[in-house]
């Protein structure tokens, strides 16, 4: 039920869930109930819930690898409720965050420490269901204790970690421009991590809102419109030059193939959103440049660790990123608004408890 499609569980059961039957169908469910954790799992009432892209691609039918119908939801603060003979790392009552990624640990990407691009992978809320229902059983070490963040911040470090792992992946150095494309909550979780690095950063989203969202919560050297002669603007305020990283973490893939425009020679683009569709640039001109492509998937352990250190020291602060919250009996008119960028969503979070 939660695990992986491997394991099989005994029913004792039923519990509600949120199910994506289909595209732009959400249904409120009653689902099968399992009986206990194994010896090395654990049994975790959901508390949050972090809606994500991810979650918004699958609901319109647009998320790469994914089958309906599906529970949703991998960005998830839990509460333990029972564990395993052999869980040491957390107990009954503990909060936690999740990591969502349930990798093999055999294959060769696993062997080479890259378990979030397993060749298995499955990703809860993606391959397997997730966290849109009361309870779950996970494996215990997919659990990252805290005593200090709340359950609301705890949903939060899964996305961050997708930031973290792709400003990891581009290897930034101190003073160069930097451009980060879409204001997302994705690409939030880029601008997040990019800022210590110490480079100066420009923002490109076609949003007002978000737009002034950044502008008012972070010191950047730019905000610009992506639908105004983008490129003009860049070269304007670099003296000629373009960035020599740019971050895409809009999943748009008409974006997707402009990036390589925006990227100066020498540089790096940055794939951190992804699409089902083809993405296509000139050969010619991206050799020209000695552009180097990038992609970053998901993240790893020690990336959503990173990123529960800096909120509970204060490194990053997540109070201002939700904007939007809903219930369990809300969420079924409230889901597709979020849709709509215009709607002024930065990061919206489910409420599993009411």
């Amino acid at each position: 039920l939660a695990r992986h499609p491997f394991t099989s569980y005994k029913i004792i059961g039923h519990m509600r869930s949120i199910i994506l039957s289909e595209p732009n169908k959400l249904s409120m469910s009653s689902i099968e109930e399992v009986d206990g954790p194994g010896p090395e799992e654990v049994v975790v009432e959901i508390q949050r819930v972090g809606i994500c892209g991810t979650d918004l691609h699958a609901y319109q039918g647009r998320q790469p690898f994914f089958s309906y119908p599906r529970i949703l939801g991998h960005e998830l603060g839990v509460r333990v409720l029972q564990t395993g003979d052999q869980v040491t790392r957390v107990k009954k009552g503990d909060r936690c965050a999740v990591i969502p990624y349930l990798h093999c640990g055999h294959c060769l990407p696993c062997k080479m420490g890259k378990t979030n691009c397993c060749t298995a992978l499955a990703v809860l809320g993606v391959h397997t269901d997730g966290g849109m229902r009361s309870r779950m059983v996970l494996p215990g070490d997919k659990l990252l204790p805290s005593s200090i963040l709340s359950f609301e911040q705890l949903a939060l470090v899964e996305t961050l970690g997708i930031g973290a792992h792709a400003v990891q992946r581009a290897a930034l150095s101190p003073g160069e421009n930097v451009l980060i494309i879409g204001a997302g909550p994705i690409g939030l979780s880029v601008l997040e991590f990019a800022i210590p690095t110490g480079v100066n950063i420009i923002l490109m989203e076609r949003s007002e809102k978000r737009r002034h969202f950044c502008q008012s919560n972070y010191k950047l050297s730019a905000v610009i419109d992506s639908s105004e002669h983008a490129e003009k603007q860049l070269r304007e305020m670099l003296n000629g030059d373009l960035p020599t990283a740019v971050f895409d973490a809009t999943g748009n893939v008409h974006s997707m193939n402009q990036a390589h425009e925006f990227v100066s020679s020498g540089g790096r683009l940055i794939y951190v959103g992804f699409t089902q569709e083809h993405v296509a640039f000139k050969s010619s001109e991206f050799h020209r440049r000695e552009m180097t492509l990038i992609s970053s998937r998901n993240a790893q352990k020690k990336d959503l660790e990173q990123v529960m250190q800096q909120i509970e020291n204060g490194a990053i602060d997540t109070s201002s990123w939700i904007t939007h919250k809903s219930n369990a009996e809300d969420l079924i008119t409230d889901f597709p608004k979020w849709i709509d960028p215009d709607f002024g969503v930065i990061k919206a979070v489910l409420d599993m408890t009411e």
